[in-house]
């Protein structure tokens, strides 16, 4: 970060055989970081079958551009309320922090594309089977997935783990904060284990009750 701080982000792999979608991809700028991420795990960006966006945030799209130069092969999978942000039809929602305005500069939404509309409640077989879950309120069109099998949400936006524990979304970054506890509501229906929220990273104390003891605020408004 400017002025020496540290943000963690956490783009997400799935890998099932010899496909390999990515799960977000990070900050633009942050290219080379991501590569040598993926590196670490025995695949390249040019390996990658298919990047999923979970929305339309630039620290989740700032390197889709950059990806599809590199693999233009890929399948991209989003939201359709948040596809024209994505794909640079319509100006993101929310402007870059003034802490953050460095990263702006090599930003591009130029050759993006979404080749896949995914709706709530959708399958994709990947790694064996992911549930598609629509979570709107941090953006209209945000999405998590879950995984059954492993009992894993990978949460976007919609959670944050702050100091050990899961809290809401960032309220600040939150246009419609009562929509998105509402949100919260819905994964209460899914027996989960773990959580990798995109900021905070990995979750997996009693995940279950901490998600509805977030929810009860969204069945009060």
């Amino acid at each position: 970060m400017p002025g020496g701080g540290l943000w963690t982000i956490t783009p997400t792999l799935i890998s099932s055989g010899d496909t390999h979608y990515l799960v977000d991809t990070g900050m633009p700028g942050m290219l080379d970081d991501l590569a040598a991420q993926l590196s670490s795990m025995g695949v390249s960006l040019e390996m990658l079958t298919g990047v999923i966006i979970t929305h339309q945030d630039i620290d989740h799209i700032g390197n889709l551009s950059r990806i599809l130069e590199i693999n233009p092969g890929i399948e991209v999978f989003a939201h359709p309320d948040d596809a024209p942000y994505i794909i640079g039809t319509l100006p993101l929602i929310k402007p870059l922090p003034n802490i953050l305005e460095a990263f702006g500069a090599d930003f591009s939404r130029n050759g993006n594309r979404i080749d896949h509309l995914v709706a709530d409640g959708d399958d994709l077989h990947v790694a064996g089977r992911f549930i598609i879950i629509h979570t709107p309120g941090h953006t209209a069109g945000h999405i998590s997935l879950y995984h059954p099998d492993s009992k894993t949400l990978i949460a976007g936006d919609a959670m944050v783990v702050r100091g050990g524990q899961l809290q809401g979304p960032n309220e600040a970054q939150t246009p419609d904060l009562p929509e998105a506890y509402r949100s919260l509501v819905k994964l209460t229906a899914y027996d989960i284990r773990q959580i990798i929220c995109y900021h905070g990273g990995i979750f997996d104390t009693d995940a279950n009750q901490w998600i509805s003891r977030l929810a009860s605020r969204g069945e009060n408004d």
